[in-house]
């Protein structure tokens, strides 16, 4: 794998020609960027700068955007800067706007074809497709369980896009003698070459026990039959050594700088 012509296509295909993420949301080009515009309980956001914004249009732009979304009465709305966009102080003044960072995130990138083993579980424990509302309700209290935050936005999120675009969205909850203890998504971008792996909370009593593994290998059995070629994690600090070691690649770092309304 060409570390630099991989990140080229994520580049390109994944945020400069980003496809909305589900139903009810749309993406908008604006100038030098690329954003995301839904209801509340939708992701929100800034996915792609032009290589050509400088320093002299940053802050133009960034304005720009403070402006977009408070007209659209959203509480808070993210911009999703990576180690290699420009210019290279652009962190520094989204902070001066305003944005607060939040800890960043690994950008991972594997071939699909190595990650496809077996799926295996420890035992009293099985894995699950999430196909309706009861499912999504599980998959949002292993969440709450595994990372001590609240559920119901992922909940909302779960439930409209199977309703709503389910042909691109894979959902899982893994119980432990029926409760619920790891959850994990994957949104499929066809045309792209790129799945996206999401979630993948596992409750700490859990952990080291190769259910987050488990929920690779099945993920990558589902995305190698659709033709798909990479598998891509923003993968926080304690995902990332356990990909690493499956055999994902750093491509670089990505910061979520997110800006709330004042109330």
């Amino acid at each position: 794998m060409r570390n630099d012509d991989v990140r080229a296509l994520y580049d390109r295909t994944m945020r400069e020609h980003a496809r909305p993420d589900g139903p009810g949301v749309r993406v908008e080009r604006n100038g030098p960027l690329v954003r995301q515009v839904g209801g509340p309980d939708d992701w929100n956001g800034v996915v792609w700068s032009s290589p050509d914004l400088d320093a002299e249009g940053a802050d133009a732009a960034i304005g720009a955007q403070i402006a977009h979304y408070t007209a659209h009465g959203l509480p808070e709305f993210e911009w999703k800067l990576y180690s290699h966009d420009r210019p290279a102080d652009l962190g520094d003044r989204l902070r001066a706007a305003g944005f607060v960072p939040e800890p960043p995130e690994t950008l991972l990138v594997a071939p699909v074809a190595p990650l496809t083993g077996a799926v295996a579980l420890p035992v009293g424990v099985t894995l699950h497709p999430v196909t309706d509302a009861a499912g999504a309700e599980l998959m949002a209290q292993a969440h709450e369980r595994a990372f001590g935050t609240d559920g119901s936005r992922l909940l909302h999120q779960v439930v409209k896009r199977l309703e709503e675009a389910p042909e691109d969205f894979v959902a899982l909850v893994v119980l432990a003698d029926g409760e619920p203890v790891s959850s994990a998504r994957m949104d499929l971008h066809p045309g792209t070459g790129f799945a996206g792996l999401w979630g993948g909370g596992t409750v700490a009593e859990w952990r080291g026990k190769g259910i987050y593994r488990a929920l690779v290998a099945y993920r990558a059995r589902i995305v190698a039959e659709r033709g798909c070629r990479y598998l891509q994690v923003d993968a926080s600090a304690m995902s990332a050594p356990i990909l690493a070691r499956l055999g994902f690649t750093a491509l670089g770092t990505t910061t979520p700088y997110v800006y709330r309304r004042a109330r």
